[in-house]
């Protein structure tokens, strides 16, 4: 079977055109199943993608999604220079060779062969790359390999002041995921190191101190990751054997593991189950000295009214099946993998249907998106927006 192009499908928070730029979709602000994404033409030959199959790489942030073309072109969608429901091509194909960006509300940020610009996302000057740029770090050392921020040659990048912020050389940075207050990192070893702020555990390192440089992340040492993940306040890893680690906040049950918030969505407790319940959530040092060893075994909690709230040391999570993660991505309070068979399971918060079931209920357990099960689709990319989630994802032809 040869395989047919890819394109990029999105769902979840919407309300100002980020996930798909059509009036007809304005609504709730919310868009429940996947959709195909497209940037749409403006009329002018050339400046605009004829479709998402042309987009190499999304980056979401909560009002907008910036999106990197195979050509380097680079365009935005979404709330954009002070106004909702715009399309804009903020680098054009004379300007050619951009290699990777990096969005948030506030900056964009875009990787080039020799230097990595920032640009303001709500005060563009279209078309001219030099227009509208308030920082620029000039990247001295080509023969290092550079080719995925938010990492660059001897550190990283963020999108907030200072942008660069450098690395120790012994760390060998292999990935770097950044969240809200903290950061994920993957050595050339396949070591996992985390920094920043701990106070919801998604550090991993035990408690809720912050750390203010790169820690190993004990509990996962000796062991071969491959990926990281990091949502607004908890992180997602998978083994190369593509076994599935979480930790940090699970308000919102987006660690896959027992959530209380949840629990009330399914249904009304009665007066006894809120008695054995408590409306207490275990202490940290009780959830951490209890093993948990899949979301669909509450039993190990030694009792099913039991939930977590914060998960400081890394959980092993079993998708149904035992299935085998290759890749993993976080939202605020959602997460999503990708299993080796190409199939998509999300979990968390699903408000504005950044799950992708059709409905905005959140889940605690790790659910088949059956979207592309149901279209024959093989998804081989997904990139979780802070209230959305994007998903490349390509057909077989029979």
């Amino acid at each position: 079977m040869a395989a047919m192009p890819g394109r990029w499908f999105g769902f979840g928070f919407n309300q100002f055109g980020q996930v798909v730029n059509r009036r007809e979709c304005e609504g709730d602000g919310k868009v429940l199943e996947p959709v195909t994404v497209t940037v749409h033409s403006l009329g002018k030959a050339g400046q605009w993608p004829a479709g998402g199959s042309c987009l190499r790489k999304l980056s979401p942030a909560w009002s907008h999604t910036a999106c990197l073309g195979d050509d380097g072109s680079i365009y935005v969608f979404g709330f954009v220079d002070g106004r909702p429901w715009q399309q804009m091509c903020i680098v054009n194909q004379a300007h050619r060779g951009c290699m990777d960006i990096l969005s948030s509300e506030k900056y964009l940020l875009m990787l080039w062969q020799d230097r990595v610009e920032c640009r303001d996302i709500q005060n563009l000057s279209t078309g001219e790359v030099e227009g509208d740029l308030i920082w620029v770090k000039q990247l001295k050392d080509r023969e290092k390999q550079c080719t995925a921020l938010p990492l660059i040659p001897d550190g990283y990048v963020t999108t907030t002041l200072p942008f660069y912020k450098p690395l120790a050389p012994q760390l060998r940075a292999r990935k770097l995921a950044l969240g809200s207050e903290h950061a994920v990192l993957l050595s050339s070893d396949f070591t996992v190191y985390s920094w920043g702020s701990g106070r919801h555990g998604q550090l991993g390192h035990g408690g809720v101190e912050d750390e203010a440089e790169p820690r190993i992340v004990e509990a996962l040492h000796g062991l071969a990751m491959a990926e990281i993940a990091a949502g607004g306040w908890h992180s997602v890893s998978s083994s190369a054997s593509g076994d599935l680690y979480v930790w940090g906040w699970n308000e919102s049950g987006q660690l896959g593991l027992p959530a209380k918030s949840c629990s009330e969505e399914k249904h009304r407790k009665t007066p006894q189950q809120k008695r054995l319940s408590g409306e207490v959530t275990p202490s940290l040092s009780e959830a951490n000295n209890t093993v948990i060893k899949s979301a669909n075994k509450i039993t190990a909690l030694g009792d099913s009214n039991v939930f977590i709230s914060i998960q400081a040391f890394p959980a092993l999570l079993d998708l149904p099946e035992e299935l085998e993660v290759s890749k993993v991505s976080c939202g605020s309070r959602h997460s999503a993998v990708i299993t080796r068979e190409g199939k998509l399971f999300t979990w968390g918060w699903g408000n504005y249907g950044q799950l992708g079931h059709g409905q905005s209920n959140s889940s605690d357990l790790p659910r088949l998106v059956e979207y592309f099960v149901r279209n024959r689709l093989s998804v081989l990319d997904v990139v979780c927006g802070t209230w959305n989630t994007f998903v490349f994802a390509q057909q077989e032809a029979f």
